[in-house]
């Protein structure tokens, strides 16, 4: 059985509700789980959003398409360069990386402000 398959195992059982009480719950942390499990190697922020998103379909807040594409997104890896756009990892924030630091860490403005973050690149997206 793939991963999407069992997403979808878990999104058909959720519907039957087969319990009387914490339904969602129940099936929305068993994908959790699985894709804590599975995407070990993310850092823990992206894992956390990769988790979320597989719950959120199995409870049917999230389509197919949506969660497949935050999936494939924080599961790439990106190389920053000055001048490129970025945005936080939920994409409330998006601005400009000004320079990699030595220790690996990006240095960015976020749009509209003249103040400079420093984040891990694991922390923020290619803007598309």
């Amino acid at each position: 059985m793939t991963l999407l398959e069992t997403f979808e195992f878990l999104k058909s059982c959720h519907r039957r509700a087969p319990f009387l009480f914490f339904n969602g719950n129940t099936f929305a942390e068993i994908g959790r789980a699985l894709s804590t499990a599975l995407f070990h190697e993310l850092s823990f922020h992206r894992r956390k959003e990769v988790s979320s998103a597989a719950a959120h379909f199995i409870t049917g807040v999230l389509d197919l398409e949506s969660m497949t594409g935050i999936i494939e997104t924080l599961s790439e890896s990106a190389e920053f360069k000055p001048g490129d756009r970025v945005k936080t990892l939920r994409g409330l924030t998006s601005g400009v990386v000004l320079k990699i630091l030595d220790d690996g860490r990006i240095a960015w403005r976020p749009d509209g402000t003249k103040s400079e973050l420093t984040g891990l690149p694991e922390s923020l997206l290619l803007e598309n």
